[in-house]
């Protein structure tokens, strides 16, 4: 068993981080991984942390790899935030952290997983650290692309690219590491368009497929005006929903736990100033989780919807290639039959445009319902 048995389809990248691992000369303080979302960024950068502590240059089964791949390693720090972006105190931190040897192991890892989140002002502060690195300190950047990574900070590291795996490669490890029949596997793997994320949460989550179906059986049912702005507002209801469901308990618990830290009394009616203003920060963060969390889900219905239109355009012209949607052949077919393959194309980029002004913060719903009235099938 080895470090690199979940990086799966990326046998470019395993060999040059391979290469890394046995040749000090192959090595760098600094490295980025882009990629299709899905494509492994995160998991290639850990087990990439593992191989570099592992004695045996990546067993897959010494307590370093272990540790490494869980981020429980002392020397192994895993950055994820769950807000919209990593702010400058973030960085300030992380800089702080780089700046001190390891505890164990030969190299301390800070493994960011968002880089492409970092405001300019927070890839500013890191910028020093990598154009004067630490002797013994690695520093590991995902993101998309290069692109969404600042010039002076992606100029500075050796860049990894991945690439989208294949629905049987996903299938496969699904079957191998989560114990997933193997028909859900490749259904799963080809919803999820080889993420391997969201191929694993449909393949183990009834309420995600029926999210799903929901999502995709849309593009056959909106007609009128009046089904156009209803569907964008089911998507952004299912959203909220999401968030709701995922967020409820666990801010709950957050709030209880603080304010017992505090030594504050929870079921008082009013709280000293200095509680106030730490429930406050909390509420405003676990908002600011809320709203990224709502976005992305709003996403990947978008990325589910835009399936329907490639399919149904590679259904007109005879393409050939294999569909994302096999099992809701019927609305793919109603869809093909109802537009032109240049309808279909503008129905994509309508689809593209809602995400691009999503991203740029526009409101869902508004972008949702612009979008919803350019998809609607001809009476």
């Amino acid at each position: 068993m080895s470090v690199w048995r979940d990086v799966i389809g990326q046998e470019a990248a395993v060999a040059v981080l391979e290469r890394a691992v046995r040749d000090p000369a192959s090595m760098t303080h600094a490295w980025l991984f882009t990629g299709p979302p899905g494509s492994g960024r995160s998991v290639a950068a850990r087990a990439f942390a593992a191989a570099l502590l592992c004695p045996q240059g990546g067993c897959g089964e010494c307590r370093e790899c272990r540790t490494a791949l869980d981020a429980t390693h002392a020397d192994v720090d895993v950055i994820a935030t769950e807000g919209l972006s990593i702010k400058v105190e973030q960085a300030r931190d992380l800089v702080q952290l780089a700046a001190h040897r390891p505890s164990v192991g030969r190299y301390r890892v800070i493994v960011v997983e968002d880089a492409d989140r970092l405001t300019e002002r927070a890839a500013d502060a890191l910028l020093k650290a990598l154009e004067e690195p630490a002797p013994r300190t690695v520093w590991m950047l995902c993101a998309p692309s290069v692109e969404d990574v600042i010039i002076t900070i992606r100029s500075r590291s050796r860049h990894v690219r991945l690439r989208t795996p294949s629905v049987e490669a996903v299938a496969d490890l699904l079957v191998r590491r989560d114990g997933v029949d193997h028909s859900m596997a490749l259904y799963a793997a080809r919803a999820a368009q080889s993420h391997v994320g969201l191929a694993r949460r449909l393949a183990r989550d009834e309420h995600a497929r029926i999210r799903r179906h929901d999502v995709v059986s849309m593009a056959g049912k909106i007609v009128s005006v009046g089904e156009a702005v209803g569907a964008a507002q089911d998507i952004v209801t299912i959203a909220q929903e999401e968030s709701a469901a995922a967020s409820g308990e666990r801010d709950a618990a957050e709030r209880a736990r603080l304010l017992e830290v505090l030594g504050a009394d929870p079921t008082a009616r009013t709280q000293p100033p200095h509680v106030r203003s730490q429930v406050a920060a909390l509420e405003r963060e676990q908002m600011t989780r809320a709203t990224r969390f709502t976005r992305d889900v709003v996403d990947r219905a978008l990325v589910d919807l835009l399936s329907v239109y490639r399919d149904a355009l590679v259904h007109r012209t005879r393409a050939g290639a294999a569909l994302v949607n096999e099992d809701s052949r019927a609305v793919v077919t109603r869809v093909a039959e109802a537009f032109t393959p240049e309808q279909l194309l503008r129905a994509m980029d309508a689809v593209g445009t809602a995400r691009e002004r999503i991203g740029a913060n526009v409101a869902p719903l508004l972008a949702l319902e612009a979008m919803a009235l350019s998809l609607r099938l001809p009476r």
